[in-house]
């Protein structure tokens, strides 16, 4: 073997392991560098699916209101009809009182992750379904959906805010 040889198979001999080691730092570098981005998408894609899983619930509970609300009219609508003054709490008042319950409690879980502009939404809402379960013993059935309005239109703008968060991309 030649002095030129022997230096070459030297050199190679410490650089070679010396740049293995670097790309293989470089390849460990950027799998950290993507495990950190696959933890991020993860995370935002399990709240989106929360916020989804949410604004469901609410929806379900708003119209649960609604129909509650109805019933309790309905009743009244019977009461007055028979001339009975009847100041008991019936099982519909009940239950519309919890569906209220149930509503605000989702609105404030939704409100919390949003602005301050849509958590004052979001009490409107709750305010305005709840004066309408209490009243509802005292108005007409056929009044509902107008008794309603106010509320739907909060309602819409909120459904359309949920919308927009659950469309929204989890990168």
């Amino acid at each position: 073997m030649s002095e030129r040889e022997t230096r070459i198979r030297s050199t190679l001999t410490t650089y070679f392991p010396m740049l293995i080691a670097i790309l293989s730092l470089c390849a460990s570098i950027y799998s950290g560098y993507l495990y950190g981005r696959f933890l991020d998408i993860i995370q935002r894609n399990v709240g989106r699916v929360e916020d989804m899983k949410t604004c469901k619930e609410i929806i379900e509970a708003y119209f649960l209101v609604k129909a509650k609300a109805g019933s309790i009219m309905a009743s009244g609508e019977r009461d007055r009809a028979g001339n009975a003054a009847s100041n008991t709490t019936s099982a519909d008042q009940i239950e519309g009182v919890n569906a209220v319950a149930k509503l605000a409690a989702l609105g404030t879980y939704l409100a919390n992750l949003r602005g301050d502009a849509v958590r004052g939404r979001y009490t409107q809402l709750s305010l305005q379904v709840e004066k309408i379960v209490r009243e509802a013993r005292h108005t007409p059935l056929a009044d509902l959906n107008k008794v309603f309005e106010p509320a739907d239109l909060i309602f819409s703008e909120l459904n359309d805010d949920c919308v927009k968060t659950a469309k929204a991309s989890p990168m």
